[in-house]
């Protein structure tokens, strides 16, 4: 389950990190945020939750017994 969890929060702060970096520099346009058409206008907001829910991910994983 812990694996699970670092896996998850991984592709969060990976998915919210490009998300921010097409939105401030216009490079990079891999993330989910700039596919889903449901996200227009919420783009830079969608990723910095990505990059929040990533981190309570990798606190969950850290208080789960190994």
């Amino acid at each position: 389950m812990k694996q699970l969890l670092e896996f998850l929060g991984f592709i969060a702060l990976m998915q919210g990190s490009g998300g921010l970096v097409y939105e401030l520099t216009g490079k990079l346009r891999w993330g989910v945020t700039q596919r889903w058409s449901a996200l227009d206008g919420y783009e830079i907001y969608v990723s910095v939750a990505l990059i929040v829910l990533a981190f309570a991910l990798f606190a969950a994983a850290e208080s789960r017994k190994s």
